[in-house]
């Protein structure tokens, strides 16, 4: 009997020590599998650190484009907020990485595609010319039906849902009387309205030295920027017929509203910086 016991006690024990180091084991192994799990995030969090600085170097090269719109900014913070409340999540951060590599991808797209677009002239037009001299190829053309754009009778214009594409009306630029020297100040004009819809908090600053006028101060930075730009001009097609042409908004701006111009347009421009959470 007491025999029986011992044996028994024996077995007892040897249960106890196999259970304990099979729970020592268990606790091994997940300490290992915590441990792994926190590499892995050290890991990511330093990918996606890495992924957000390309991101930046990339944004830092848009200094100075006076279209600053061309950068989504807002949508580089928000991804900047995702990859901190996933920074415990490992599929998570992994798809926010992707994210900023493609974000990443798509603005040297947006850089490439612009000195494409200064470099060339595809519709062979004084308008393409100079929207993309201005533009530094960040603004383009298109001759079009601008009066249906636009739902007026126009030249040309700029409209709020494509505020980087300039509209000049495919019938009105054949008209008899238009010349290069009046398709050029033609795009002054409406490449100020590029600037204005980009630059909005500039902008409207600016206009109120022209009275809320969009319309005259797309007038005055072309008469203030293009050296010999009238709003009137006088076109002759023969040695005794012209053309007595107007093509401006019928105000000539004074030397005070000049200088707002010059203020406003030396304030433009991107500026890169941090991107906060």
């Amino acid at each position: 009997m007491l025999l029986s016991v011992a044996l028994a006690a024996a077995a007892t024990v040897l249960v106890l020590g196999y259970l304990q180091l099979t729970d020592a084991n268990d606790l091994i192994k997940e300490q290992d599998r915590e441990l792994e799990e926190q590499r892995d995030l050290i890991e990511q969090k330093e990918t996606f650190g890495a992924a957000m600085e390309a991101l930046l170097e990339s944004e830092a090269k848009f200094d100075g484009v006076l279209v600053p719109t061309v950068v989504p900014v807002d949508e580089y913070e928000l991804l900047a907020s995702r990859g901190w409340a996933h920074r415990w999540k490992l599929d998570a951060l992994a798809r926010d990485i992707e994210s900023v590599e493609t974000a990443t991808a798509e603005l040297e797209g947006v850089l490439a595609a612009a000195g494409v677009e200064a470099t060339t002239n595809a519709t062979g037009t004084t308008y393409e010319s100079v929207i993309d001299q201005l533009g530094a190829g960040f603004a383009t053309s298109r001759i079009d039906n601008a009066d249906q754009i636009c739902e007026q009778d126009v030249l040309g214009c700029v409209t709020f849902d494509e505020p980087t594409v300039v509209h000049f009306d495919a019938a009105d630029t054949a008209l008899p009387y238009m010349t290069d020297w009046l398709r050029t100040g033609l795009s002054y004009h409406e490449f100020a309205h590029v600037l204005q819809f980009t630059n909005p908090e500039a902008t409207e600053v600016a206009l109120e030295s022209f009275g809320g006028d969009a319309e005259t101060m797309a007038d005055c930075y072309a008469l203030t920027y293009l050296d010999g730009w009238t709003l009137d001009h006088r076109v002759w097609v023969s040695s005794y017929q012209y053309w007595d042409v107007s093509m401006g908004y019928g105000y000539t701006c004074d030397g005070t509203q000049r200088q707002a111009i010059v203020d406003w347009y030396d304030g433009l421009g991107f500026q890169s910086g941090p991107i906060s959470q």
